[in-house]
């Protein structure tokens, strides 16, 4: 195994380095790794020393060969001592690991700090071993007085609980400015489960550590999404939401209680995301995802999620993660029935305008309060979403790729159609449509009361549903054309006569009337925020 940034002999100047992880195949002296820290602003100085020993689990070892996925765990690996510099203020951090053959005794790991005080020198030499230990693909071979052997993980995370496979022992100093052992095995997580998977292994978990998967909606699909993959150790979990939690999205957005009633769900979100693994970097954002937020966020994460409840949101969460080259997972659900999309925007495969050039417009199809769903339904097709990022942070077979999953939760039926690219459409989705023509003209009005309304002139026509009316009719004369059945016979409405939609809250309505312009009929309006405002 050939040796990766090893040091020379010559001592660093404090300008020379501030933050170094290498691996070196040669023995280490503690004494020559503490010239390199040499700082004469430096009041602290910490190192953590792990050595090899004899015994492991009631088995007498003979030696070790320690090996490295070198090019991955050098990468992380300086991520590790950049995080521990910037999050302790310290000035100087640095940390060699052996590879090779090592025998009982051999120095197999150093980590040293210097900073100005003790306090920030112990804490992030203690946060450079722990995380060395669980975020670095290194293996070691363990020789037995028995005669067998067998490799081992060195990650902490990689084992039971109820093991130690540690075979370092810790040199403590009796010099206060020394620190010695790290935490134990209990606060750790724990992937073992998913690593014993041959397609996961130390490499994979060490692949999902470095990835960054922004996730847009901390809802129904978000929530499940979320949960699954902080589970997982994805390493940076950004989530964007400017909703605040409500008592009727808890039968389907587990992560949160009653109590949580009325703040906001991205800070929510993060605050159980953070207690269920430590480890993930959660970042939180209290904002409406649309093209400029999105745009500001997208080029910090590797693949985007879609987990939001409206096709304006979900095109333009597309649109920017296509224009800037990004993945992109979208789930949308009706009822019991959902649909799964894998879109890779470096692929010259199909896009979601592709299938469907223009957004439905919001309010033409039930959401979750109008139409209704059942908790376990929106959870189906989000740990499907949470496994389709997986396998292709891991490149893992069986992904979706130009296809459309449809998934029937009533029969438990699922199908993979095809969803070929268009043949103008570009990597960079040239395709986006344009607007249209009559988009700039109003599509709602407002009035002082909808008598005012009638007086102006206007037809008032509820596109309720009829439970809806019997449950609170329009308290001035109107016609009831349910939503459904004035798609299907738009010549219904009054063609003489300006007409005023009318819903609950005015999305079914402004939905209605923009898809009734695409089709020409120009003198149709939408009741801004719906009888609900006028009660």
């Amino acid at each position: 195994m050939p040796m990766t940034r090893w040091s020379s002999s010559r001592p660093l100047l404090v300008a020379d380095m501030t933050s170094f992880f290498g691996f070196s195949s040669q023995p280490l002296s503690p004494t020559d790794e503490t010239a390199f820290l040499a700082d004469p602003s430096c009041g602290g100085f910490a190192s953590f020393e792990g050595w090899v020993r004899d015994e492991n689990e009631g088995q007498r070892v003979n030696r070790l060969d320690y090996e490295a996925y070198v090019e991955l765990a050098v990468s992380e690996g300086e991520k590790i001592t950049a995080e521990a510099q910037r999050r302790f203020g310290v000035r100087q951090v640095r940390c060699i690991h052996r590879i090779g053959e090592l025998a009982i005794g051999d120095l197999a790991v150093w980590v040293g700090v210097a900073a100005p005080h003790r306090a920030e020198a112990f804490a992030a030499c203690r946060y450079v071993i722990d995380e060395i230990k669980h975020r670095l693909p290194i293996w070691k071979k363990e020789y037995y007085a028995s005669g067998d052997s067998g490799w081992v993980n060195c990650e902490r995370c990689a084992q039971p609980p109820e093991q130690h496979h540690e075979h370092h022992h810790h040199k403590h100093s009796d010099n206060p400015n020394h620190s010695g052992d790290t935490q134990g095995q209990s606060g750790a997580s724990d992937y073992s489960r998913q690593m014993r998977l041959p397609e996961v292994g130390a490499k994979g978990q060490a692949k999902l550590r470095s990835s960054r998967v922004l996730v847009v909606g901390a809802g129904g699909l978000g929530v499940p999404v979320l949960c699954y993959l902080a589970g997982a150790g994805i390493g940076t979990l950004g989530l964007i939401d400017h909703d605040e939690l409500e008592a009727s999205n808890l039968h389907r957005q587990t992560l949160y209680a009653i109590g949580d009633v009325g703040k906001p769900k991205a800070l929510l979100a993060a605050k159980h995301l953070r207690s269920l693994n430590p480890e993930v970097d959660v970042r939180p954002h209290v904002a409406k995802a649309d093209r400029s937020t999105i745009n500001d966020l997208i080029d910090d994460y590797d693949i985007v999620v879609d987990c939001a409840d409206n096709f304006a949101t979900t095109y333009a969460v597309h649109d920017a993660a296509r224009a800037k080259g990004k993945a992109i997972i979208l789930a949308s659900l009706y009822q019991y029935e959902g649909q799964l999309q894998v879109i890779q925007a470096n692929q010259l495969g199909s896009c979601l305008r592709c299938v469907w050039q223009h957004a439905t417009p919001d309010g033409i199809t039930g959401t979750c309060q109008t139409a209704g769903v059942l908790g376990p339904v929106v959870g189906v097709l989000a740990s499907l979403q949470a496994l389709e990022t997986i396998k292709l942070l891991l490149d893992l077979p069986g992904r979706l790729i130009d296809e459309v999953l449809l998934v029937d939760l009533v029969s438990l039926e699922m199908r993979r159609l095809k969803a070929l690219r268009h043949p103008t459409c570009e990597p960079t989705c040239t395709r986006l449509p344009t607007a249209p023509a009559d988009a700039a003209q109003a599509t709602e009005l407002s009035f002082a009361s909808l008598l005012e309304a009638s007086q102006a002139g206007f037809c008032l026509v509820d596109i309720r549903e009829p439970s809806e009316v019997a449950d609170y009719a329009c308290p001035v004369k109107s016609l009831v054309i349910p939503m459904g059945r004035l798609l299907q016979n738009p010549d219904a409405l009054p063609q003489e006569q300006k007409v005023l939609l009318l819903c609950a809250r005015g999305a079914r309505s402004k939905g209605t009337v923009q898809a009734l312009r695409e089709r020409g009929l120009s003198h149709v309006w939408s009741l801004l925020g719906g009888l609900d405002a006028y009660r």
